[in-house]
């Protein structure tokens, strides 16, 4: 495929494909070339670098959330829409959570979806810090949960390609964590449960975590403001 004939939405779309089948480690200009049919010289072209291009493929994930109608749904629907939204983004794109430790990937797309949650916050009646706090605590939570995800598909990824056989590999490894947590009690009676699995977690963890962080925020939202002196004076108590 000539340079000509290349658009930049080909080369993301064909980017965030690679980057979901094969990880952050697996981007290449020479695999993605192969994958449109085109000269590695094509895409510098069009996207300028191998980092920038990383940067418009997480760009256009960001994109995929939906942001909530304000006018037409409280501020608790709205953060559980927005917090389940990115969830799910982050699980159909765990090299995304890859990018965050070593890549700068803000553009548009996440500067979009901050913003809308942030205004979520403030409808809820919280303001410069507090809104930035909240918006923050329930950004990091989602994303520790996807964190589980990503770890475990890198893993599989790196298992396969040191190994002739990943799943055996798994298989010896699970047995050796299996071993070790008969030592631990609690760990022990649970070995049967689907918490037992690596970097797993029992059914519905991430519902019941988020309901907690919203029921702390809104009991936040309850509590009657003190001033600033009689508050730093609660917290040295």
């Amino acid at each position: 495929m000539a340079r000509d004939t290349l658009t930049r939405d080909q080369i993301i779309k064909a980017t965030v494909e690679l980057l979901d089948s094969e990880g952050l480690e697996g981007l290449s200009m020479r695999v993605l070339g192969k994958r449109l049919d085109a000269a590695a010289t094509a895409f510098y072209w069009h996207v300028g670098s191998k980092d920038n291009l990383l940067a418009l493929a997480a760009d256009a994930a960001w994109k995929e959330i939906a942001l909530p109608d304000l006018s037409t749904v409280g501020w608790r629907t709205a953060a559980a829409t927005m917090a389940a939204g990115l969830h799910s983004m982050l699980l159909r794109h765990p090299w995304l959570v890859q990018a965050f430790g070593s890549y700068m990937v803000y553009g548009p797309g996440k500067a979009r979806h901050d913003d809308h949650s942030l205004a979520i916050y403030e409808k809820a009646g919280l303001a410069g810090a507090k809104a930035d706090q909240a918006a923050a605590s329930v950004f990091i939570f989602v994303l520790g949960n996807a964190l589980c995800h990503a770890a475990s598909a890198s893993l599989a990824r790196r298992l396969s390609q040191n190994s002739g056989n990943a799943q055996e590999t798994m298989r010896a490894a699970r047995a050796k964590a299996r071993e070790i947590a008969t030592g631990f009690p609690r760990l022990r009676a649970r070995l049967e449960t689907a918490a037992a699995g690596y970097a797993a977690a029992p059914d519905n963890s991430f519902e019941f975590g988020l309901k907690a962080l919203l029921d702390g925020i809104e009991a936040q939202l309850e509590m009657p403001s003190m001033p600033s002196g009689v508050s730093e004076a609660l917290v040295a108590e």
